[in-house]
């Protein structure tokens, strides 16, 4: 049976979903950000057999009548309009072998491709879906993701935490599947089948809300697994970011589920739930698993680990010397993609004090890797200025606005959880914007193109009222 086009950059779209996490290859050079992310390789070729498509058809389905697609435009000519500004500075950018031309290219590149390009092509697969083919073939995708994540991950937390020589073994047979190569961690934190636990942290945070739904929509106590495994792989990841994002996300989740009474009893199971489970701790004599969960908590103080974490002091010294930038470049910022070229010359002194990323990766020259911003909202004001940042955080605010509007509507089973999937997701990503300054978030814009979709529902069903 041939497949049509559509049948075909459908397909691609599931695959790609499914390989998001997968990302410890070393992959193509020539697409910067993308060149690890398996799940890119299969969304780009679905672009293109979109692409193909649209020509023979002499048509696209594009959301033109949307507001917040309309918010997205605007974004993007704002981001060009800052280079048009600074252009002066712009091309007399240039460090690492890079110009500050070819800096805006590749940045732009990543916007367009994850904003607009992937965009286009989430559209376009679920413009013609039900709520109901929307909520199960994408939940679907991310489920069986979920669980090989899980699987790998319960393989590492058997040989790192718990010294279970043989899960190792297994392990490395997984380095036979495409896109996957075992990589140990120096501080026996998992990443499952990510190529970090940063990167294993995204991946939870973009599916948590899915796995969650599972309580709205099934029955019998096998629905609660996905989200108790969500929490499992978290707090192993040792993601410090992602162990207060998670809980947040959880909590949106359970405020809008529960009545007061549930919420109470809930209280109450989790008092009991950690009454029980440090009885056992003390009981079985646990030490190490005490001194786990020590380890963990003192991780979240920022600031008293700043002179023991090299990450730490990474993280809050680029964002210092962004800050800096944005002060003098108030207004439009020094363009999209420049931060950089200026923040250089304003990183702190206790901040490359001893830090080895700074002397080996940020200030080498001869190393081709541009310091990140570790903060997308400080990144935009150095880059865009205060006018870039306003209207990303409006765009922000419209999202969230709209998905609340929908939640409170009398809806369908399918599309109240698919509702609340997004507000979890957008949420997730909001507070995940405070330590990362990528827009390559692909459940983001899945989010967004279900979100348009949703809405576009319920406004028609409302004019044929």
């Amino acid at each position: 049976m041939k497949l049509s086009l559509r049948e075909i950059y459908v397909t691609l779209f599931i695959i790609g979903i499914f390989f998001f996490p997968f990302n410890s290859f070393m992959g193509i050079k020539g697409l910067g950000e993308y060149k690890r992310e398996a799940g890119s390789y299969f969304l780009l070729l679905g672009f293109l057999v979109l692409l193909v498509e649209s020509y023979f058809s002499k048509r696209i389905q594009v959301p033109y009548r949307s507001y917040l697609f309309h918010l997205l435009l605007v974004f993007f000519f704002l981001s060009i309009l800052s280079i048009i500004v600074n252009l002066p500075t712009v091309l007399e950018n240039y460090w690492k072998k890079t110009t500050g031309i070819n800096r805006f290219v590749r940045q732009i590149f990543v916007l367009f491709l994850s904003g607009f390009a992937f965009f286009l092509l989430y559209w376009n697969v679920i413009v013609k879906m039900t709520a109901h083919e929307i909520l199960c073939k994408i939940r679907k995708a991310f489920l069986y993701s979920f669980i090989f994540v899980t699987i790998y991950g319960l393989l590492e937390i058997l040989f790192h935490v718990f010294g279970f020589y043989p899960a190792y073994s297994i392990l490395r047979m997984f380095d036979y599947f495409p896109f996957v190569e075992y990589d140990s961690d120096s501080r026996n934190r998992i990443s499952s089948v990510c190529f970090e636990p940063p990167a294993l942290a995204t991946f939870l945070i973009t599916v948590s809300g899915w796995m969650f739904s599972y309580i709205i929509t099934n029955k019998g106590l096998l629905k609660y697994v996905p989200t108790i495994i969500i929490i499992v792989l978290t707090y192993f990841s040792g993601s410090r970011t992602a162990l207060v994002v998670v809980f947040v996300q959880l909590f949106v989740f359970l405020s809008i589920l529960l009545s007061r009474k549930q919420k109470l009893m809930l209280l109450l199971y989790t008092a009991f739930g950690v009454l029980f489970f440090s009885g056992f701790v003390i009981f079985s004599k646990g030490d190490k698993i005490i001194r786990d969960v020590e380890k963990k908590i003192e991780s979240l103080d920022l600031i008293g680990n700043l002179k023991k974490d090299i990450s730490n002091q990474s993280r809050l010294g680029i964002q210092y010397a962004n800050l800096v930038v944005f002060t003098e470049n108030p207004i439009f910022g020094v363009g999209y993609g420049q931060q950089a070229y200026h923040a250089i010359f304003h990183y702190p002194i206790w901040a490359k004090k001893n830090n080895w990323e700074f002397r080996e990766r940020y200030l080498n020259k001869n190393d081709p890797m541009f310091p990140p911003g570790y903060n997308l909202y400080v990144r935009l004001l150095a880059e865009m200025g205060i006018v870039g940042l306003s209207f990303f955080l409006y765009f922000l605010y419209a999202i969230l606005k709209q998905t609340n509007r929908i939640i409170k509507r009398q809806l369908a089973t399918e599309e109240k959880a698919l509702s609340i999937i997004l507000l979890v997701t957008f949420v997730g990503f909001i507070f995940n914007w405070l330590q990362l300054d990528t827009f390559r978030m692909y459940g983001f814009w899945i989010g967004l193109a279900i979100l348009i979709k949703l809405s576009t529902e319920i406004n028609t069903q409302l004019n044929e009222k």
